[in-house]
């Protein structure tokens, strides 16, 4: 794999893979990246009965033909943007063979929705393998309104980033990756950290009932300031909004999607945003945040960051 920046879209012919794969396409169209487009298949895992009592060698060159078809529309789409593209077949779940192809990438991208396994795959029983075990950061794009032979609607920019921080390990290196994302963009930052004071009865969720609620609000705060602080000193001249809440981190994240154009996770953290996306609460973002969720996995922190190389199209 060469220096030049990359990113893998798993796609597999729906409207959902095709738009993940414009939005791709997108950001590599402002870093100047190339784009690898991967479409897996695998065979029945039953045999097939021959008339002779035996048992059918199952041919797979029908398979490997649809496969071609579906990568050669997607490439002919990244085409059109002037974007380097190449292609390639994978064999087995869509899951495993995009972590196996993220190897010196700088970001995997998938849409919420497929046909051929990519959808269930990535937010069903496994969902949890590409996000955790991928090498470089995931973004996976909603899809779940689109509808098939409709066109695709244009990939929006994004103005807004909101990251997910609690001061774990995970959560900067999130935090860190949010940045480079928002220059990229020339978007405006927000960082969210909430814990559960309350539940919805206005009862304390967790803490003792002689302790001031209002006060572990306040002290959260000041270590959000303190995180973002380091931060902005580091990146002189960015400005990065601060935003403390009651709430646990699933329902935080999803209601800002509504307001958001990326949400930025890391996959492991401590309270509210505690194995944000590698558990029950994972799924509860990926399936209803209306914006691309970006995950970043500790395997993947010291990945290069896609960064803009030249003004965007358009521009």
């Amino acid at each position: 794999m060469s220096n030049e920046p990359s990113i893998l879209v798993g796609v597999d012919g729906s409207q959902a893979s095709l738009h993940a794969l414009d939005w791709a396409t997108e950001v590599a169209a402002r870093c100047d990246a190339s784009i690898t487009i991967a479409c897996s298949y695998s065979l029945p895992t039953f045999a097939a009965a021959s008339l002779d009592g035996g048992y059918a060698a199952l041919d797979d060159s029908t398979i490997q033909e649809g496969a071609r078809m579906v990568l050669s529309n997607a490439a002919d789409r990244v085409k059109a943007r002037n974007v380097p593209v190449t292609a390639q077949i994978a064999t087995g779940d869509p899951a495993g063979a995009l972590v196996e192809l993220s190897e010196g990438h700088n970001l995997v991208v998938v849409g919420t929705r497929g046909r051929s396994g990519f959808a269930e795959r990535i937010l069903g029983t496994v969902s949890s393998a590409l996000p955790a075990h991928a090498k470089c950061p995931v973004v996976v794009v909603p899809g779940r309104d689109l509808k098939e032979g409709e066109p695709l609607p244009p990939i929006q920019p994004v103005k807004r980033v909101v990251v997910g921080v609690d001061g774990s390990d995970s959560a900067h290196g999130a935090l860190h990756k949010a940045v480079t994302y928002a220059k990229l963009w020339d978007a405006e930052l927000v960082a969210v950290t909430g814990v559960p004071v309350t539940n919805g009865s206005g009862i304390l969720a967790w803490l003792p009932a002689a302790v001031d609620h209002e006060q572990v609000l306040k002290d959260i705060e000041m270590g959000l300031n303190t995180i973002i602080d380091a931060v902005e000193e580091e990146n002189p001249g960015m400005t990065i909004r601060r935003i403390v809440l009651d709430g646990t981190g699933a329902e935080l994240l999803t209601e800002f999607s509504q307001a958001a154009d990326l949400l930025v996770v890391g996959s492991r953290g401590r309270g509210g945003f505690a194995g944000l996306l590698l558990g029950s609460t994972s799924q509860a973002v990926l399936h209803h945040s209306k914006c691309p969720v970006l995950i970043v996995n500790k395997k993947c922190e010291n990945v290069a960051p896609l960064e803009a190389h030249s003004a965007p199209s358009g521009e």
